[in-house]
């Protein structure tokens, strides 16, 4: 379905909320916080280890926009409290340049000192900044006290820049390093008008943009929010690489995060779920060596629950198919992901979510992306090389087979009682 043909859909669905109120506060941008790792686990965390007399500046892109904005960093990992010196936001030009005359300070309950106690999240004041969809913001926030980076977001698709000393103020920062991934920083909030709502995608690496062109915003969610951003619909990429629907290590487990990372987003009106490959592909792998395989029926009982959790807090919940893997990570260090086994379980996983009419809506992202020719195979043209996540054409053709209708009607529509056949659109 196109754009002008969806619009008219999005639109009447929120004219109620928009009659009530003038504006109200959207999640546009958001990173899943994820615990700290130590050096026994395969990958590098990839972060400092702690931050002292040193700025930090993330570059992040909004999906809808708005006139005034907050700033939301959180502490959930963390043992001690996180102390923020000072904080600027401002729009973003080339590479760490903030654009003349847009910089901000960020305030906290009126102090541009805050600190936030283990556990919390710290958001900021509203920010008087207008910013368009899509528009780019350059975040730098000031770490004067030693400040363990006990609380990241593991990844290279977008990188922070580090520079010693207060620079909070600096239009550019020509001395600056870079690291992979996010420390602190959770989301941005945007004051939009009323008829605006947000889409969550609960995922894994896929979700987060693995094999997508660093700093070049090409994950499938990306293209999604351009697609939704006329409507004044927001996008919260709530991927953690990783991921699994039961078990921890990178990231808390799906259900364990679910609350804060999707249901507590303001404006959060449906979620998308595409999760359950690192269940299926992690045991007997260098991941997680010793756990012990999983079975569909495990999978399934966990997408269930997300179901139920979505429905009681009436937001609207899309289940995604688990994409082929076939070769996934063969010949490297990761040897082991895939086996004839790991995909019966992908294929009963994923005939349970098209054919059962569990979900409000199904996203069949295994036929966008297999091949065919080879169905447990990605189509080559869309693979980044490794045989598990999509490259930018990929994840293009995901966000744009998409149906846009399917994401914001009213939660808990079943069009078929359980068992009965549902015939997902393309």
């Amino acid at each position: 379905m196109s754009i002008v043909r969806t619009l008219p859909v999005l639109f009447m669905l929120c004219i109620q909320a928009a009659a009530a109120s003038p504006t109200r506060w959207v999640a546009s941008w958001g990173a899943s916080p994820q615990a700290r790792w130590d050096d026994s686990f395969i990958l590098p965390v990839g972060v400092p280890a702690s931050f002292e007399q040193q700025s930090v500046r993330d570059v992040v892109r909004l999906s809808v926009g708005g006139r005034r904005l907050r700033i939301v960093l959180s502490n959930r990992h963390g043992a001690t409290p996180l102390h923020v010196g000072q904080m600027r936001v401002g729009l973003a030009g080339d590479g760490a340049a903030v654009v003349g005359g847009s910089s901000r300070a960020v305030t906290f309950g009126g102090s541009v000192h805050a600190s936030a106690a283990p556990g919390a999240v710290l958001v900021s004041d509203p920010v008087d900044l207008p910013a368009g969809a899509l528009a780019r913001l350059a975040i730098t926030t000031y770490y004067p006290a030693p400040t363990p980076v006990s609380t990241f977001h593991w990844g290279a698709q977008q990188t922070p820049y580090l520079v010693r000393g207060n620079a909070t103020a600096a239009a550019d920062l020509p001395a600056a390093t870079r690291f992979a991934g996010r420390a602190f920083l959770n989301a941005v909030l945007v004051e939009a008008p009323a008829a605006a709502r947000s889409v969550v995608v609960l995922g894994d690496s896929i979700t987060d943009g693995n094999g997508s062109s660093p700093d070049q915003d090409r994950r499938w969610t990306d293209v999604l929010a351009q697609r939704l951003a006329p409507a004044g619909v927001g996008v919260v990429n709530a991927g953690i690489s990783g991921a699994r629907l039961l078990g921890d290590r990178m990231g808390a487990n799906a259900l364990a995060r679910f609350d804060q990372d999707v249901l507590a987003q303001p404006g959060v009106a449906s979620v998308i779920v595409m999760m359950g490959i690192n269940d299926i592909g992690w045991p007997g792998s260098p991941f997680a060596p010793h756990d012990a395989a999983m079975s569909a029926e495990q999978v399934i009982s966990n997408l269930r629950q997300l179901i139920a959790r979505a429905r009681a807090h009436n937001v609207r919940i899309v289940g995604a198919t688990l994409i082929p893997f076939e070769g996934a990570l063969a010949g490297t260090p990761f040897e082991g992901h895939y086996s004839p086994a790991k995909e019966a379980v992908r294929q009963r996983v994923n005939r349970w979510i098209v054919s059962g009419g569990h979900f409000d809506a199904v996203f069949d992202a295994d036929a966008v992306l297999r091949d065919p020719a080879r169905p447990s195979r990605m189509r080559a043209e869309y693979d980044s090389g490794d045989h598990l996540h999509p490259g930018d054409a990929g994840y293009r053709a995901l966000a744009h087979a998409l149906d846009l209708s399917e994401l914001m009607e009213k939660s808990g529509r079943r069009a078929e009682p359980d068992g009965a056949r549902r015939r997902p659109r393309r």
